[in-house]
């Protein structure tokens, strides 16, 4: 999944993002609209990471999206 879904869907996605990082707002999250880098920059500025883990994380959370939407796209 590349990120554009993300950022299109991302009142679908926000949920998710909150439950990973909880340490975010529901305003931050949303404040995002679903923007890569404005939702690495939040993650990195919460949890005092820097850039390089808090893309990481972002790459991660990406990740695990797809492999949400794979059981779902088999039906």
């Amino acid at each position: 999944m590349n990120w554009s879904t993300i950022q299109n869907d991302w009142n679908q996605y926000k949920v998710a993002a909150k439950q990973e990082w909880d340490k975010l707002s529901e305003e931050q999250i949303a404040g995002t609209q679903g923007k890569r880098e404005y939702l690495t920059s939040r993650v990195q500025e919460a949890y005092a990471l820097s850039n390089e883990e808090a893309e990481r994380q972002v790459t991660d959370w990406q990740g695990k999206q797809m492999e949400r939407q794979a059981p779902a796209a088999k039906s």
